[in-house]
């Protein structure tokens, strides 16, 4: 990224884009090597205008959302890491047809299951403790237990990466199993979800108890990104890690998790490429004895 480059996005983002970021501090994972820019968007009309000058030069860009399902390598990351906030992390009861929220892409699940949970709207009550924002849970179809985000969604609106502003409702968004099918250059704005009156009393209950299980479940007392690879059909990832002996199994400061196989945690002093290559030791011993190939949920980007 050269000069011209850089004050062109300095004009565009202003106050908003920092240089040569360390990814550590933006992952929960807590590691990764330096981006050459990163942008926190506050408004549309502000977005559209960056999207539209990093098209136009080629300059790759990458949503954050809150970092907890990405690992950028060690050597760092080309372009422009861009991390929704401003109106993007606004929350709105709509009530449109019936109990529903408009929540900005760059909105926390946290402040989400929050907002619901005070106002008597149940349905995401599933989604408390999982690390992320609505826009990555969506991309993601993120789920817990046996429910998935997509149940939720009504609609969702998209800039394309022609500059389109579009809406796009349930039956025309292609969920699968973590994931959902966006055209290249895409970014979600917000969603729409849909949901149910409760007492609020009666949704809190169900939150608690959702925390409990998680904490019991999984290490969330130690940097890591959720689960690693995506569960194989009828079976499961952290299982045929277990059954294959990696639980506890170290590379230098990362860690399969004694807890649960199917997460790798940040000692504290874990590189980017430990935890690649406990994935690598994990998907070559699962294969080689269940002939089972393991793929993985997080996204590796950026230069190792």
């Amino acid at each position: 990224m050269d000069a011209h480059i850089k004050k062109r996005i300095k004009e565009i983002g202003g106050g908003a884009i920092l240089f040569d970021v360390p990814m550590s501090q933006y992952t929960t994972f807590r590691v990764g090597g330096n981006v050459e820019a990163m942008y926190r968007a506050g408004n549309l009309e502000e977005l559209k205008g960056m999207i539209a000058f990093l098209v136009d030069e080629g300059i790759p860009y990458l949503i954050l959302g809150a970092g907890s399902n990405v690992l950028v390598g060690d050597g760092g990351l080309d372009g422009v890491a861009i991390i929704l906030g401003g109106s993007f992390a606004s929350i709105e009861d709509t009530n449109m047809g019936g109990p529903c929220v408009l929540a900005g892409a760059g909105l926390s699940l946290q402040k989400l299951v929050d907002f619901c949970t005070q106002k008597g709207l149940a349905g995401v009550e599933f989604l408390v403790g999982v690390p992320g924002t609505v826009g990555g849970a969506v991309a993601m179809n993120a789920g817990s237990g046996d429910q998935e985000i997509q149940g939720v969604v009504k609609e969702i609106t998209v800039l394309t990466g022609g500059g389109i502003v579009e809406r796009r409702d349930r039956l025309s968004l292609a969920f699968r199993y973590r994931g959902l099918d966006l055209n290249s250059g895409e970014i979600i704005l917000n969603a729409t979800l849909n949901l149910r009156f409760d007492k609020p009393g009666s949704i809190r209950k169900r939150v608690i108890s959702n925390i409990k299980w998680r904490k019991e479940r999984f290490p969330l007392d130690m940097p890591c990104a959720g689960s690693i690879f995506k569960n194989p059909e009828s079976d499961y990832a952290g299982r045929l890690i277990d059954a294959v002996g990696l639980k506890g199994r170290t590379i230098g400061g990362a860690m399969i998790s004694p807890k649960h196989a199917n997460f790798i945690v940040n000692t504290g002093r874990a590189s980017v490429s430990d935890i690649v290559a406990l994935m690598d030791l994990a998907m070559v011993n699962v294969r080689e004895i269940f002939n089972i190939q393991l793929i993985p949920e997080i996204k590796v980007v950026g230069k190792g």
